[in-house]
């Protein structure tokens, strides 16, 4: 079933985004952090519920909080949404962060040799911090991202990624940046897909994750079993204020046939997402029921 509850755009009108990216080139950082914390979140918890009740239950269920540990990790959970969304803005106004990035040879060696590769990502932490610091200099980088985004953030993410080569492919109704995608990689370029979220086709890969059955999407992992091409995971996860931990994993597709093979490197994703959620549980950010 395509994820409908929650589309994962970004609160907010274009003056609203406008004015905190200038906000943030005065203000230090942790003040908005607070101001964020103490009156924005609890209002966010209030109302919006469904996000609300799918992450206290992810912390009842698949972590085994009890209920009062699962409510304040939920708050922290928002907590540090709102900090990774303001993190945006500040990139977006010209901050910097610092930045560990871990089998970072790898990707360079995919990045400099010739033919396309794919890039997993997933909604936790902060993947788009990924393309102001991992660059590939001599091939073209597309990300796939969903094309009902407001527009000034879609402005700002055009502006400093296209400096780094990145194309943004938008999501379409009717699958045709499947056809993009593909024609990006028989081209030797860099594909980036989230690998969590089920777009436009209901159709899906059964993963254990977390303790239990989820439905991943079929079309990454397809496509880069089709294509023959290697497969990297890259999850970006804050550490700190002002600092983030990018991790980078090479996948394998092995099995006797091509399903065998999806079905291989989606549970190896899975089981990459998986370590990535115990380590930083309260940046899990699919706000729905995820194994429903």
């Amino acid at each position: 079933m395509e994820h409908r509850e929650w589309k994962g755009t970004t609160a907010g009108t274009g003056g609203m985004h406008r004015s905190l990216i200038r906000a943030l080139q005065v203000l230090p950082l942790g003040w908005v952090y607070l101001g964020a914390a103490v009156f924005v979140i609890p209002f966010c918890m209030i109302f919006a519920h469904k996000g609300y009740l799918s992450i206290y239950h992810f912390f009842r269920r698949r972590m085994g909080y009890g209920v009062w540990k699962s409510f304040f990790a939920t708050y922290r959970n928002h907590v540090k949404f709102a900090e990774i969304i303001i993190d945006r803005f500040y990139m977006y106004g010209g901050g910097t962060f610092e930045f560990d990035i871990e089998n970072y040879d790898r990707y360079l060696q995919l990045a400099r040799q010739k033919g396309g590769f794919v890039i997993l990502s997933a909604h936790v932490g902060n993947y788009e911090a990924a393309g102001y610091s991992l660059v590939a200099s001599d091939k073209p980088f597309n990300a796939l991202v969903y094309g009902g985004e407001v527009e000034t953030v879609m402005e700002n993410r055009e502006r400093i990624l296209s400096a780094h080569r990145i194309h943004m492919i938008p999501v379409s109704k009717d699958m045709s940046h499947l056809f993009v995608m593909s024609n990006a990689l028989s081209e030797g370029e860099v594909v980036s897909i989230p690998g969590d979220r089920i777009f436009g086709s209901p159709r899906h890969v059964t993963c254990r994750f977390m303790g239990a059955e989820a439905k991943f999407p079929l079309g990454p992992f397809t496509l880069a079993v089709q294509r023959e091409v290697p497969v990297l995971t890259v999850m970006v996860m804050k550490e700190s204020r002002k600092k983030y931990r990018i991790m980078i994993h090479e996948l394998a597709a092995v099995g006797e046939n091509n399903k065998d093979k999806v079905q291989h490197l989606a549970q190896q994703f899975a089981s990459r997402l998986e370590d990535a959620v115990d380590q930083y549980p309260t940046q899990w950010f699919n706000y729905y029921e995820f194994w429903d």
